[in-house]
């Protein structure tokens, strides 16, 4: 019996999602007074009551011993530097950008430049679109942020589920039908047995 091959799903790391629907640069509450207070701060290793967020003040009293990221901002928009999620997350296809001399990722989708300004003209010109949200991308990249490739490895696992799940049901439904026609295949011609004759009365 020959065996379809499915695609395998993406691992999607737990922390991913909660870290995209974060709300950074909030004052911390623990910390109202400190002058470095904005919850820019996100640990990877944490999970449950907490906040996600938290300041540079909490990091050095609850997370001195975690993995912990810093996120920054780019035109009103968080960002993450490539250096700290590249051993722990594949970021393969994302769009990358140099801001401060350090290359990073936005962290969610962005609207389209709109207007005849000229990032308006960039986008129009521009040959690459992030295949989610369709927005410009300066380079041959497949998605302008973590959020929209998230988006994207989600449809992949859920085709790859509903793969493997079609290929087991027919595979399950050809042993059926064998085993009912192994049943019904005919079988060789009986021989007749040897015919008795009914005896003679004298």
């Amino acid at each position: 019996m020959m065996l379809r091959r499915v695609a395998s799903s993406t691992p999607v790391p737990e922390w991913l999602e909660a870290l995209l629907t974060t709300r950074f640069f909030l004052a911390c509450g623990a910390h109202p007074a400190s002058p470095r207070n904005e919850c820019n701060m996100f640990c990877l290793d944490c999970r449950g009551a907490p906040p996600p967020a938290f300041c540079y003040y909490c990091r050095a009293h609850r997370h001195a011993s975690h993995r912990v990221i810093q996120i920054r901002r780019s035109s009103y928009h968080d960002v993450v530097r490539v250096s700290e999620v590249e051993d722990v997350l594949d970021i393969t296809g994302v769009q990358t950008y140099v801001i401060n001399s350090a290359r990073v990722l936005f962290l969610n989708e962005r609207p389209q430049p709109r207007g005849a300004g000229a990032a308006a003209g960039k986008a129009a010109a521009s040959p690459y679109n992030c295949e989610i949200c369709g927005r410009a991308l300066l380079d041959p990249f497949r998605f302008c942020s973590l959020g929209c490739k998230l988006v994207d490895t989600k449809r992949s696992n859920g085709h790859a589920a509903a793969a493997a799940d079609g290929g087991a049901g027919n595979e399950e439904a050809e042993e059926v039908g064998g085993s009912k026609n192994a049943a019904a295949r005919p079988q060789g011609r009986r021989r007749k047995g040897i015919p008795h004759r009914a005896p003679f009365w004298s």
